[in-house]
């Protein structure tokens, strides 16, 4: 091998070498956004706010009748929502539910009215509906104690038949509530365990646990809930996978219901009559406790 050709192998070494380094050092700087933009931007992400989309639906007799709700929180935003009535005797069951990431209580007021014996309250996040303000973890979790002081002042409220229910990211807030104030059972529609957790299951390479600000984490706070449990979960359910409702299942501190609807997602999973007749058994053994 001549001269020549020893030289031009070394320059095609060292410009490898420089090919090399440059994907290392973009490879790097954009794991490193990712990073950044994940810890920064991912709650706006999880929160979709939704407008009113639709009229409010009117109820027949059997049905109820649904009370306007306005909510002056202490920081002075005003939140609403509606107060699915059903008045069959002086002192109402309450059913308080907090929805999804990109669910806009207006459009559950008709099936959430089908629900016998219990009335409902359907406020929605701030940003959401006709509330005012964005919504963040913090506030998800002060205004849920708000609403639920507003309702237990009332006095056509049963305080003893008290429920919170939530489904995907209000699932966090419902575990939150449960654990702040006294109620006598929960309800938690595709749950997870916590928000570091599911992201992690998602994406290997982020280092969820380190940093997410927001860790909505039901986990930790379910073994100090002793308060029965309800959760329903679809088999086909991508969004959240069931081993994190499972999860959240063995840590829970009281006695829990598992029921896995086969075939439903994320999405579908109250599409079907058999979830709703799980959520009314389940209300009417509360009831008769």
């Amino acid at each position: 091998m001549n001269k020549f050709n020893v030289t031009t192998r070394k320059l095609e070494q060292k410009e490898v070498l420089k090919i090399i380094k440059r994907i290392v050092i973009v490879s790097i700087g954009v794991y490193i956004f990712l990073l950044l933009f994940t810890h920064f931007f991912l709650e706006r992400i999880i929160l979709w706010p939704r407008k009113l989309s639709q009229e409010v639906p009117s109820l027949s007799i059997q049905q109820g009748c649904i009370e306007n709700i306005e909510l002056k929180m202490k920081d002075g935003t005003i939140i609403r929502g509606w107060f699915i009535k059903k008045i069959k005797s002086e002192k109402m069951n309450l059913l308080i539910y907090f929805g999804a990431n990109a669910e806009e209580l207006s459009s559950v007021i008709s099936k959430m009215a089908n629900i016998d014996e219990w009335s409902v309250a359907l406020i929605n996040y701030r940003g959401y509906g006709m509330s005012e303000g964005s919504a963040t973890e913090t506030t998800l979790y002060s205004d849920s104690e708000e609403i639920y002081d507003y309702f237990i002042n009332r006095e056509d409220i049963n305080k003893s038949n008290i429920v919170v229910m939530g489904r995907s990211i209000g699932t966090g807030v419902a575990t939150y509530l449960a654990e702040k104030r006294k109620i006598s059972a929960v309800i938690l529609v595709s749950p997870y365990d916590n928000l570091p957790n599911l992201v992690q299951n998602k994406c290997l390479i982020v280092p969820a646990n380190l940093i997410l600000p927001h860790k909505y984490d039901s986990i930790g706070r379910a073994p100090s809930i002793e308060q029965p449990l309800l959760i329903l979960t679809g088999s086909e359910d991508g969004l959240i996978p069931i081993g994190h409702s499972k999860r959240l299942k063995e840590a829970w501190g009281g006695k829990v219901f598992y029921e896995e609807l086969f075939g439903e997602s994320h999405n579908s999973i109250d599409d079907v009559e058999e979830y709703w007749n799980k959520i009314e058994k389940f209300l009417f053994e509360q009831e008769s406790l």
